[in-house]
């Protein structure tokens, strides 16, 4: 028995209360679907950081390994919110989206290695044509999302946008790395 139940400064039953009540709030949390789904929303953001961390740092493998985990993530937060179609059609948007800025770091990474001679070889090129069928799955399921519930509307209005602009970057490096 700890030191202040010994000396009474908490009655026996009076901890054994506390106690009882304090492994109840814990296990309802862990055994909450809602505890989790912040803790892997949250994650999510994290591995987005640090993904435009890596490609701002110049290391677009670090970046593709960060979005690959993201897109992991995303998947698992569209089945997980499955009862809700609209939230499990944006995470699976969001997985098509950052899927295809995986491949498209991946495509820089395998440009780099192979020396930078153009025209880019086919895996940097097929790559690029994945980036491309990514983006553009990700844009048809933020289209028949619907409105997104109010906890997800600044996150779906970012995708969006994010999937819009990576549009124009997958077509901007198929043409600079001169892919058929």
């Amino acid at each position: 028995m700890s030191e202040i139940v010994l000396r009474r400064l908490i009655p026996a039953p009076a901890a054994c209360l506390i106690a009882s009540m304090m492994s109840a709030v814990c296990c309802f949390a862990v055994t909450s679907g809602w505890a989790q789904a912040i803790g892997d929303e949250a994650e999510l953001q994290r591995l987005q950081v640090k993904a435009e961390d890596a490609i701002a740092s110049d290391d677009p493998e670090g970046a593709a390994m960060a979005m690959g985990r993201a897109a992991l993530m995303a998947k698992r937060l569209s089945v997980v919110n499955g009862n809700e179609a609209r939230s499990a059609r944006l995470y699976s948007g969001a997985e098509s989206l950052f899927r295809s800025q995986e491949h498209g770091y991946r495509a820089m990474a395998l440009f780099r290695r192979a020396g930078g001679q153009l025209p880019a070889s086919s895996g940097v090129c097929g790559s690029l044509a994945l980036a491309q069928g990514s983006v553009q799955h990700a844009l048809a399921d933020f289209a028949g999302a619907g409105p997104p519930p109010d906890a997800l509307l600044g996150q779906a209005k970012r995708w969006r946008e994010t999937a819009e602009d990576w549009v124009t970057v997958v077509a901007a490096m198929i043409t600079d790395y001169q892919c058929p």
